[in-house]
Protein backbone atom coordinates (compact mmCIF):
# COMPACT_ATOMS: atom_id res chain seq x y z
CA UNK A 1 0.00 0.00 0.00
CA UNK A 2 1.40 3.38 -0.89
CA UNK A 3 1.35 6.33 1.46
CA UNK A 4 -1.24 8.08 -0.74
CA UNK A 5 -3.62 5.12 -0.31
CA UNK A 6 -3.05 4.82 3.43
CA UNK A 7 -5.69 5.71 5.97
CA UNK A 8 -5.29 8.93 7.92
CA UNK A 9 -4.48 6.90 11.03
CA UNK A 10 -1.78 4.88 9.28
CA UNK A 11 -0.24 8.02 7.78
CA UNK A 12 -0.18 9.63 11.23
CA UNK A 13 1.32 6.47 12.76
CA UNK A 14 4.05 6.37 10.10
CA UNK A 15 4.94 9.99 10.94
CA UNK A 16 4.79 9.78 14.73
CA UNK A 17 6.47 6.40 15.20
CA UNK A 18 9.80 7.92 14.12
CA UNK A 19 9.67 10.44 16.97
CA UNK A 20 10.66 9.82 20.58
CA UNK A 21 7.50 8.65 22.35
CA UNK A 22 5.70 8.76 18.99
CA UNK A 23 3.76 5.56 19.61
CA UNK A 24 2.66 6.96 22.98
CA UNK A 25 1.48 10.20 21.31
CA UNK A 26 -0.39 8.24 18.66
CA UNK A 27 -2.06 6.02 21.25
CA UNK A 28 -3.07 9.04 23.34
CA UNK A 29 -4.65 10.69 20.28
CA UNK A 30 -6.52 7.47 19.52
CA UNK A 31 -7.78 7.25 23.10
CA UNK A 32 -8.92 10.86 22.93
CA UNK A 33 -11.00 9.97 19.86
CA UNK A 34 -12.30 6.72 21.42
CA UNK A 35 -12.02 7.29 25.21
CA UNK A 36 -13.20 3.85 26.33
CA UNK A 37 -9.94 2.30 25.11
CA UNK A 38 -8.09 4.38 27.70
CA UNK A 39 -9.49 2.10 30.43
CA UNK A 40 -6.90 -0.60 29.62
CA UNK A 41 -3.93 1.81 29.34
CA UNK A 42 -2.93 0.60 25.85
CA UNK A 43 0.22 1.35 23.89
CA UNK A 44 0.32 0.60 20.19
CA UNK A 45 3.66 -1.03 19.43
CA UNK A 46 3.28 -1.92 15.75
CA UNK A 47 0.83 -0.94 13.03
CA UNK A 48 0.90 -1.79 9.35
CA UNK A 49 -1.45 -3.30 6.79
CA UNK A 50 -2.32 -6.77 8.05
CA UNK A 51 -0.88 -6.33 11.56
CA UNK A 52 -1.46 -4.42 14.78
CA UNK A 53 0.23 -5.17 18.09
CA UNK A 54 -0.96 -3.40 21.25
CA UNK A 55 0.38 -3.85 24.79
CA UNK A 56 -1.20 -3.01 28.14
CA UNK A 57 0.16 -3.29 31.66
CA UNK A 58 -1.28 -5.44 34.41
CA UNK A 59 -2.98 -2.88 36.63
CA UNK A 60 -5.51 -3.25 39.38
CA UNK A 61 -8.01 -1.28 37.28
CA UNK A 62 -8.23 -4.14 34.75
CA UNK A 63 -8.52 -6.93 37.33
CA UNK A 64 -11.63 -8.97 38.01
CA UNK A 65 -12.64 -10.21 41.46
CA UNK A 66 -10.09 -13.05 41.13
CA UNK A 67 -7.18 -10.64 40.62
CA UNK A 68 -6.67 -11.70 36.99
CA UNK A 69 -6.98 -9.74 33.76
CA UNK A 70 -10.69 -9.05 33.25
CA UNK A 71 -12.45 -10.74 30.32
CA UNK A 72 -13.99 -7.52 29.06
CA UNK A 73 -10.67 -5.68 29.32
CA UNK A 74 -9.31 -8.45 27.07
CA UNK A 75 -12.17 -7.82 24.63
CA UNK A 76 -11.34 -4.11 24.71
CA UNK A 77 -7.73 -4.91 23.78
CA UNK A 78 -8.92 -7.22 20.99
CA UNK A 79 -11.26 -4.61 19.55
CA UNK A 80 -8.55 -1.95 19.64
CA UNK A 81 -6.01 -4.15 17.85
CA UNK A 82 -8.56 -5.48 15.36
CA UNK A 83 -9.98 -2.07 14.57
CA UNK A 84 -6.62 -0.39 14.07
CA UNK A 85 -5.37 -3.29 11.93
CA UNK A 86 -8.51 -3.06 9.79
CA UNK A 87 -8.13 0.70 9.45
CA UNK A 88 -4.50 0.29 8.38
CA UNK A 89 -5.36 -2.49 5.92
CA UNK A 90 -8.36 -1.26 3.95
CA UNK A 91 -7.95 1.39 1.23
CA UNK A 92 -8.54 5.03 2.19
CA UNK A 93 -11.61 4.92 -0.07
CA UNK A 94 -13.30 2.48 2.32
CA UNK A 95 -14.71 2.54 5.84
CA UNK A 96 -15.30 -0.15 8.44
CA UNK A 97 -17.39 -0.86 11.50
CA UNK A 98 -17.36 -3.88 13.83
CA UNK A 99 -20.62 -5.81 13.60
CA UNK A 100 -19.85 -8.86 15.71
CA UNK A 101 -17.28 -10.55 17.89
CA UNK A 102 -16.84 -14.09 19.13
CA UNK A 103 -14.50 -14.65 22.03
CA UNK A 104 -12.94 -17.68 23.68
CA UNK A 105 -11.55 -17.37 27.18
CA UNK A 106 -8.88 -20.06 27.35
CA UNK A 107 -7.13 -19.32 30.63
CA UNK A 108 -6.40 -16.63 33.18
CA UNK A 109 -3.72 -13.97 32.89
CA UNK A 110 -1.97 -12.26 35.77
CA UNK A 111 0.56 -10.29 33.69
CA UNK A 112 0.58 -7.41 31.27
CA UNK A 113 -0.96 -8.37 27.94
CA UNK A 114 -0.39 -8.01 24.21
CA UNK A 115 -3.19 -8.08 21.65
CA UNK A 116 -2.16 -9.08 18.14
CA UNK A 117 -4.46 -8.72 15.14
CA UNK A 118 -2.97 -10.41 12.10
CA UNK A 119 -4.49 -10.85 8.66
CA UNK A 120 -2.68 -12.92 6.05
CA UNK A 121 -3.29 -12.84 3.17
CA UNK A 122 -4.77 -9.37 2.86
CA UNK A 123 -7.92 -9.55 0.73
CA UNK A 124 -8.82 -7.22 -2.12
CA UNK A 125 -11.52 -4.65 -1.41
CA UNK A 126 -13.81 -3.65 -4.25
CA UNK A 127 -17.00 -1.67 -4.69
CA UNK A 128 -19.25 -4.22 -3.00
CA UNK A 129 -19.55 -4.25 0.81
CA UNK A 130 -17.88 -7.21 2.46
CA UNK A 131 -17.57 -8.85 5.86
CA UNK A 132 -13.97 -9.18 7.02
CA UNK A 133 -13.27 -11.55 9.92
CA UNK A 134 -10.26 -10.32 11.88
CA UNK A 135 -8.51 -12.83 14.17
CA UNK A 136 -7.02 -11.42 17.36
CA UNK A 137 -5.01 -13.19 20.04
CA UNK A 138 -4.60 -11.65 23.48
CA UNK A 139 -1.34 -12.96 24.93
CA UNK A 140 0.08 -13.02 28.44
CA UNK A 141 3.73 -12.20 29.18
CA UNK A 142 4.75 -15.76 28.23
CA UNK A 143 3.11 -15.33 24.78
CA UNK A 144 0.28 -17.75 25.64
CA UNK A 145 -3.03 -16.82 24.02
CA UNK A 146 -5.38 -16.63 27.00
CA UNK A 147 -8.13 -15.02 24.91
CA UNK A 148 -8.86 -15.41 21.21
CA UNK A 149 -11.36 -13.28 19.34
CA UNK A 150 -12.80 -13.17 15.85
CA UNK A 151 -14.15 -9.72 15.05
CA UNK A 152 -16.43 -9.31 12.04
CA UNK A 153 -15.91 -5.97 10.34
CA UNK A 154 -18.34 -4.61 7.77
CA UNK A 155 -16.20 -2.94 5.10
CA UNK A 156 -17.73 -0.72 2.42
CA UNK A 157 -16.84 2.17 0.14
CA UNK A 158 -17.12 5.63 1.65
CA UNK A 159 -20.06 7.65 0.36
Amino acid sequence: MTTEAASTNLALWNTLRRLPFGNWLFTQALCFKAPYFRSVHPLIQELRPGLCRVTAPNRRSVHNHLGTYHAIASCNMAELAGGMMTDATIPATHRWIPVGMTVEYKSKATTGVTAVAHLDPIPEFGDDPTELVVPVDVLDADANAFVTARITMHVSRKR
